[in-house]
């Protein structure tokens, strides 16, 4: 809630979104969270879940759009289409939305529409805005992202080998992709799709393209659906599709020819800001469940309630500390988002996409274990929650990737911190000259 924003943020945010994040708490906490039992509920059993779509998401999509929450996650200042909220503001909104599972897409916020309705508002023509962007922005449609291909090493999108060729006035497709996130939904109508058209650009960063492809193609097949853990995420899904002699407009090219790398970076920078603030709301509904664990006058192992035990209210403690150190890392992440763009903030990008998933399965590890076998069963929303976001430290780029990048960044002080340290060792020498001292006289012999 509102009255929850961090000081450090707080004069940041505007009254109009201090106003709907009480809203949006509101309707996660009353609406959204109970409605997760009847979601499942509802999408049933066996091979009938694809093709569900239960009711209930339905009437909360029309309650929420009555109390003005919708598409709340496009930036003001950058999309004529947002509704106004910083990536900030909707970073705050975006933390109760990730405490639920129906909750984002209840507001027209799940992804990966998002990233691809910003795709679509930053570098689609108005012909594509018309025929994708609107339904989609009136949640009417989904969306599908394909990039990721098992044949070769993904978190390097050179790598990239799905063929684009032009012949005449279409592009026609051959590859592999999975994890293609929401193909399995049949509101899924169309996909971004990242293929090579340029293999022999000599600037490896040209050779990709994106193209929009509606789902109903002809040559596409969508051979299986991955599943997380063994979660499968039915009606959503995570598909993995071939693409034979598919023939695609060249009109649905986005952008121009060569411009893939440019597309995707723009599009996972904000996409990896909403799944960290969404992954601190599931590490704090995970302390919530903890909490009332170890309160529950019923289990009273050793004759005691479990808060009395060991490190218990140090494993709540920890959990607060680290909840909140994180929430700050991607506050200010959205910060340099808001006053300098996506690119220039890489790094804070980089760090809030390591660190709270990190932090947030710390966390829920200390709910599974307080619970014990429950803690692992489907009798607790913790299990699902520790395998979804396990997957977030590959989804995106895998930690290592960023790491690596965040290192050789900050390496590249390494001159100039040697010499800022050589200059104060030499002005340490002139200071004991000085004061007629010597090192021994100090009672350590370690140099400076």
């Amino acid at each position: 809630m509102s009255a929850q924003i961090p000081i450090t943020v707080r004069d940041r945010i505007s009254d109009k979104a201090a106003k709907t994040l009480d809203i949006v708490a509101k309707f996660v906490e009353e609406d959204c969270i109970p409605a997760d039992t009847v979601f499942e509920a509802q999408v049933g059993v066996g091979d009938a879940r694809w093709k569900a779509h239960p009711k209930i998401l339905e009437d909360l999509k029309q309650k929420a759009r009555s109390l003005g929450l919708w598409n709340m996650f496009l930036p003001k200042g950058h999309y004529k289409e947002s509704p106004g909220f910083t990536n900030l503001e909707y970073g705050l909104m975006a933390e109760w939305l990730g405490k639920s599972r129906v909750a984002s897409e209840a507001v027209n916020c799940a992804a990966p529409d998002t990233g691809n309705m910003e795709v679509l508002a930053r570098y689609g023509n108005d012909a594509q805005k018309a025929e994708w962007l609107r339904p989609l922005m009136d949640g009417v449609i989904r969306s599908a992202f394909l990039m990721t291909e098992p044949q070769v090493a993904s978190s390097d999108a050179r790598n990239i080998e799905l063929k684009m060729v032009r012949d005449g006035d279409h592009y026609v497709l051959n590859g592999s992709k999975w994890w293609s996130s929401g193909a399995g939904d049949p509101r899924c109508k169309i996909y971004i799709v990242m293929g090579k058209s340029d293999p022999n650009n000599k600037d490896p960063y040209k050779q990709q393209s994106v193209i929009l492809v509606p789902s109903g193609t002809k040559g596409i097949t969508i051979h299986r659906m991955l599943s997380v853990y063994g979660y499968d995420d039915a009606p959503h899904g995570h598909g993995h599709i071939t693409f034979h002699n598919v023939r695609v407009p060249a009109s649905n090219l986005v952008l121009g020819e060569g411009r893939g790398f440019e597309i995707i970076q723009g599009r996972l920078g904000p996409g990896r800001i909403h799944h960290t603030m969404r992954t601190i709301g599931a590490a704090e509904r995970a302390l919530e469940w903890m909490l009332m664990r170890i309160n529950d006058p019923k289990k009273t192992p050793f004759g005691k309630q479990l808060r009395e035990h060991g490190v218990i209210l140090e494993w709540v403690a920890k959990s607060r500390l680290e909840i909140d150190a994180a929430r700050l890392v991607v506050l200010n992440a959205a910060i340099k988002m808001d006053e300098q763009g996506p690119k220039a903030a890489l790094k804070e990008i980089a760090q809030a996409k390591v660190l709270v998933p990190q932090t947030a399965l710390t966390v829920i590890d200390r709910a599974v274990q307080s619970f014990g076998g429950a803690g692992v069963s489907q009798d607790t929303p913790l299990a699902n929650m520790w395998a979804q976001i396990r997957t977030l430290r590959l989804a995106d780029g895998p930690d290592e990737v960023h790491l690596q990048q965040m290192g050789r960044n900050e390496n590249r002080r390494g001159k100039e911190v040697a010499a800022k340290i050589a200059a104060q060792q030499a002005k340490a020498e002139e200071l004991l000259k000085k004061y007629s001292v010597t090192r021994s006289e100090l009672g350590s012999n370690i140099k400076h």
